[in-house]
Parts: C-alpha cells; sequence; structure tokens
C-alpha cells in the first residue's frame, strides 16, 4: 500500500531525488500511475498552492517544486493510459497585446499543469482575435488573460468583447490576472473570476473546471 502522504511532503520539501525514488518504489508496489499522478503529485503541488497563497512558499520554491513534479511525471506518463492523466479541462492563457511580461503567467501555466489541466501557452503580446482563434481550436473551457501594465488593461476588456463576439462566451470561463488587475475590474469587464497569484488561480481554475 502506497504512502500517498510521503509523496506530497517530498514534493512539497522540494526534495526531487527522493521524490522519484518514491514515485519508483510506488510503481515497483503495483501501484496504479494515475493514483501516484492523483493522489501523490497533484495533490501535492495543490499544498504547494495553498503555501504560496499564504506567503509560505515563494516563486523559486514553487518552481522547483513544479520541477519535481515534472519528473515524477515523466517517469508515470508512459504508464498512463488515454484519459487516465484525466485533463481537467483546457485552458488557454496568454498576456494581452501590449504587455511583454510572462513570468507570472508562465508560474499561473506551471501550476495548472500541475493540477492536472491540459495548458496551452501562447506567450506575450496576443491580440484578441489570436486569443478566440486559440478557443476554437483548441476546445478550450477556461482562457486565461494576464496583464502587468495599467496601460494594457483595456486589452483585457477588447479580449472579453471579441471572445462574446465570436459566439464563444457560453463555452469559457474568462480569467484575469496581474500586478494591477483586481476583483472590481474583473466584475466590470465580464470576467468569471480574478486571482491575485498562482496557487489560488490555479485553485479556482479546477473549480470552474468541475
Amino acid at each position: 500500500m502506497t504512502d500517498f502522504t510521503q509523496i506530497k511532503e517530498t514534493l512539497v520539501s522540494l526534495d526531487e531525488q527522493q521524490l522519484v525514488q518514491l514515485v519508483n518504489e510506488a510503481l515497483k508496489n503495483g501501484t496504479p500511475a494515475a493514483d501516484i499522478l492523483n493522489n501523490g503529485l497533484i495533490a501535492g503541488m495543490d499544498i504547494v498552492g495553498e503555501k504560496m497563497e499564504n506567503e509560505d512558499m515563494f516563486i523559486p520554491e514553487v518552481l522547483m517544486a513544479a520541477q519535481a513534479m515534472a519528473k515524477g511525471v515523466a517517469i508515470l506518463k508512459p504508464l498512463l493510459g488515454d484519459g487516465e492523466s484525466a485533463t481537467k479541462g483546457s485552458v488557454v492563457i496568454g498576456t494581452v497585446k501590449g504587455d511583454l511580461h510572462d513570468i507570472g503567467k508562465n508560474l499561473v501555466s506551471m501550476m495548472m499543469e500541475s493540477a492536472g489541466m491540459e495548458v496551452h501557452n501562447l506567450g506575450v503580446d496576443i491580440g484578441p482575435e489570436d486569443f478566440v482563434a486559440q478557443i476554437k481550436e483548441k476546445n478550450a473551457s477556461i482562457v486565461c488573460l494576464s496583464a502587468l501594465l495599467t496601460t494594457t488593461m483595456p486589452m483585457m476588456k477588447l479580449t472579453v468583447d471579441a471572445i462574446v463576439e465570436a459566439g464563444l462566451r457560453d463555452q469559457v470561463k474568462i480569467l484575469v490576472g496581474g500586478a494591477p488587475v483586481t476583483q472590481a475590474f474583473a466584475d466590470e469587464i465580464g470576467a468569471d473570476g480574478f486571482a491575485a497569484d498562482a496557487g489560488s488561480a490555479s485553485k479556482l481554475a479546477k473549480a470552474l473546471a468541475a
């Protein structure tokens, strides 16, 4: 019987070597790869997300945790049957047109991937029409818009409007974030949610995809 608590604790303590060892041991003991992924690795990253929200962990540590998790996932991937890695929704994420900041967005992207979502990171300086095209192409159920400049925040509104005009508004939940963005602004432009950091963004996306 695999002790998932140990896997979670090892991930939270950022011990990549030990984590790889535990994942291999669990497989050797006959634990299904999907169980290790969901009850060990994803559950561990949920704890990391909470710690980040509470400021008990910071960006460098979160990146190390995501890196350790990626090593564990790489071992499990060949053993997961189709659909077993059970992606919890398809996410399109990008920094809006005119804005070239991507560290926060990339962290959100990593946290969402760690939560078992299929994430399509479009990069920076993405126009409304590109978001619309990607939502259609990837059949996305969630779209995340990032902006770090107050001058590019209006582009979030234009992107939401473009999604509405394309007839896709019922298909997707729209999340917004970035340093100057607030819940009030999210409400004003008709977004479904706002997240102040990567941990809460991941949690919110999971709740919306459920």
